[in-house]
This record gives C-alpha cells, structure tokens and sequence, in this order.
C-alpha cells in the first residue's frame, strides 16, 4: 500500500508523547494484573480474613482471569496505536475494542476521583451496610481504581493522536457543515429510538441516586453510600450524553457546535452505558450470592436496555462515518483506503 505524504508526516508527529504515553499505559497495568495473578495462583494479599470473596474459590478464579485477559489487551491496544502496523489494522477491529475500553475505563477514570471528593467534602460513608465483612483491604482500590485512571487517561490520549492522523477529517468542521445524505431519514429515526431507550436508565439512575431504593435488591438498597450516589448520578449523564450526542447527529439545525462534541456525547455515553449494562448482567449471571444480593427484575432490565442503547448508537456512528467517508470533504485530498472508520469496509 502507498502511503500519502499526509499520512507519512502524521505518523511521524510527536513520537517522544506517544512513547511516554505507551510506556505509561503498559506500566499502570503491572499492579493490577499482578495482583490478579496472585489471587488466582491462591494469594490472599489484599483479602480481608472474613471476606466473601473467598467463600467462591471458583467463581473467583475464573472472573479474576477474565479480567487479566481484558487488562491484557489494553497493552495490545497501547501497542497497536503507536506501532506502524496499527495503521493497516481494518477499522473495525480497532473502534469497537476502544469503545469498550472507553466505557469500562470512563466511569472509573470520572467516578473514582468524585467520590473522593464527596468524601471528603462529606465526611465517611455512613451507608447501613458499613458494618458488613470487607471485600478487600482499602490499599487495594486506591492501588487498582489509580491504575485504571492512568490507564483511562493515557490509552484515551493515545486514540486521540491515533484517531486525528488516520480519521481526523471525518469530525472537522460545525454541525451547520454536515451535508443532507442517503441515510439521513434512517439516522433520525434511529436517533430518535435510541434518544427513547435512553430515557429507561437515565430516569431510573437518577431515580436511585436521589435517594429512592425502588427496584434494587436489599443487599444494594442496604448499602447505599456516597459510593453508590455518585456512581449512580453518573450512570444517569451517561444515558443523557448518548442521548444528545445521537440527536445533535441526526436534527443537525444549522448549528455552530463543533462536529466533535456530539461525537464525543455519543462515544462516551453509549460506551459507559452498554459495557457497565454489560458488565453488571454477567456479574449477576455469575453471581453465587443470596438471594438478597441478586438483581432484581428491574436491575436486569435497565442493564439490558443500556446495552441495547449502546448497540444502536456505536451501529449509528458507524454508518456515520461510512457515509461521511464516502464524500469528498472541503479541504480534502481523497480518502485513503487505511483511512476509512469503522462501518465503511466491507
């Protein structure tokens, strides 16, 4: 493959940031995987004597070496995005792995930080189930939650610089500039579904995070805390930001907004509410608990609603950016065949 002059000078922009930020990534993926590998290899460092987890040896094996293998390819994907070969990776296989590391780091890298500041600014947690068995000493999620953010943060940095060289044309520009296409009349209907779908969890999430324990198990009811409040706050911006991004899209009304923001809405919201929708479903399908700390009905449902908003707004993008790839854009020297996102190759 020929590679452009544009191409060529871009890959080569800024490659002492891109080596740090690779080196930073990989790094803040050691203690968490380390600690992994200990547990499972039957380490109980970090592991409280009365602690629950260690009542289902197996259930605890096989989901911590789940989660090697997802903090694993978090490495696999600092090295895609910094490597020559990464370019010629076909763009699908490449989008949807970082949008779900996107919605599995986001809520972490935006939650963890707030929490410690409502602690702070709140005093303790005075959740009811304070006084329950700890899962884990508290090093552990300062060490785990701090490695997530660097990883959130850096491996999100190393996209952007990634995703401006080899797609950066597709998202310049205003709303006011997107021109009528094909698919225009689907795209606003899909929006408008996904914007309705949001509506399930975004209500529901805010309904938890004011204060009602309506639809949750009693365990999750019992222990509310500042934790749970913010998480649940969050979760509710999430489905709002899917929402607005989808719709800012689809009804573009001559606006000035810069293209990247509604982008950016739909990317992050659909991602935190899908993965974390998909995360917690395969937590309670897995779960051995009690009956009292098993999702209930409503839990499930809103969990697979989220899922399902965040299928139909990464499917929506992808058919944006295919037709949007299709076009000749102002400014533009043509579309290289390695420069097509996610959705425009068969």
């Amino acid at each position: 493959m020929t590679r452009t002059p544009l191409a060529t000078s871009a890959a080569a922009r800024r490659p002492g940031t891109r080596i740090a930020l690779r080196t930073l990534t990989i790094v803040s993926t050691l203690p968490y995987i380390a600690l992994k590998t200990a547990w499972v290899s039957g380490s109980r460092i970090g592991i409280p004597d009365d602690s629950p987890l260690l009542d289902h040896r197996t259930t605890m094996i096989v989901t911590n070496a789940v989660t090697i293998l997802l903090d694993s390819a978090v490495v696999l994907l600092a090295l895609l995005l910094t490597q020559a070969w990464g370019r010629r990776v076909p763009a699908r296989l490449l989008a949807l792995p970082m949008w779900v590391a996107s919605g599995l780091l986001l809520p972490i890298t935006t939650g963890y930080p707030l929490q410690l500041v409502v602690g702070l600014a709140g005093g303790a947690d005075t959740g009811a189930g304070s006084n329950e068995p700890s899962f884990l000493d508290g090093w552990v999620f300062g060490v785990v939650y701090g490695g997530f953010i660097l990883q959130g943060l850096a491996l999100g940095a190393l996209f952007a610089l990634y995703a401006q060289d080899r797609w950066g044309r597709l998202w310049k520009g205003t709303l006011r500039d997107l021109r009528p296409g094909p698919t225009g009349p689907a795209l606003r209907t899909t929006a408008v579904l996904a914007s309705l779908l949001a509506i399930a969890p975004a209500v529901t999430h805010l309904v938890w995070a004011t204060g009602s324990a309506a639809g949750l198990n009693e365990s999750r009811a019992a222990d509310r805390n500042n934790v749970f409040y913010v998480m649940e706050s969050l979760n509710t911006l999430f489905a709002v930001a899917a929402a607005a991004g989808v719709l800012l899209l689809a009804f573009r009304r001559r606006s000035a907004l810069p293209l990247a923001v509604p982008l950016a809405l739909a990317w992050g919201g659909s991602g935190a509410s899908a993965c974390w929708g998909g995360w917690l479903s395969l937590a309670a399908l897995t779960g051995t608990g009690s009956i009292a700390e098993q999702p209930t009905p409503a839990m499930m449902l809103i969990y697979g609603v989220q899922m399902l908003l965040g299928a139909l707004v990464v499917t929506l993008g992808g058919y944006f950016f295919a037709e949007r790839a299709a076009v000749r854009l102002p400014g533009s020297t043509g579309t290289a065949p390695d420069a097509r996102p996610a959705g425009a190759r068969a």
